[in-house]
């Protein structure tokens, strides 16, 4: 009786803190680190495109987080697209390059 009251609980402890983590507006800035350091959107976190697959996970970012990308002109952000897209990431979206960025996301 015992093993199955903590069997129940562990459950629904578990299903309550599903229910709370709550996807969220992740912003990722696919440039190098220099040009990070350089000046970047608020907010935003650098994850070098080449290192995006390794480093996602390491950020906190789940799959179910909208992800905005963006890096100098695109580019390299639709290439991190592209590898998020085959990880999993439906709502990841390249939203171009820092200045686009800066327009689009300033509308938020």
């Amino acid at each position: 009786m015992k093993t199955r009251i903590c069997s129940i609980t562990l459950a629904l402890t578990m299903t309550l803190g599903a229910l709370s983590a709550q996807a969220k507006d992740i912003i990722i800035d696919v440039r190098s680190p220099q040009e990070f350091a350089a000046g970047h959107v608020e907010g935003a976190i650098n994850i070098e495109h080449t290192a995006i697959a390794q480093e996602i996970a390491k950020a906190g970012v789940g799959k179910d987080d909208t992800v905005l990308l963006y890096c100098q002109s695109g580019r390299r952000s639709g290439i991190a697209l592209d590898t998020l897209k085959g990880l999993g990431f439906s709502k990841a979206q390249n939203v171009g390059g820092i200045e686009q960025a800066r327009k689009i996301l300033a509308k938020k």
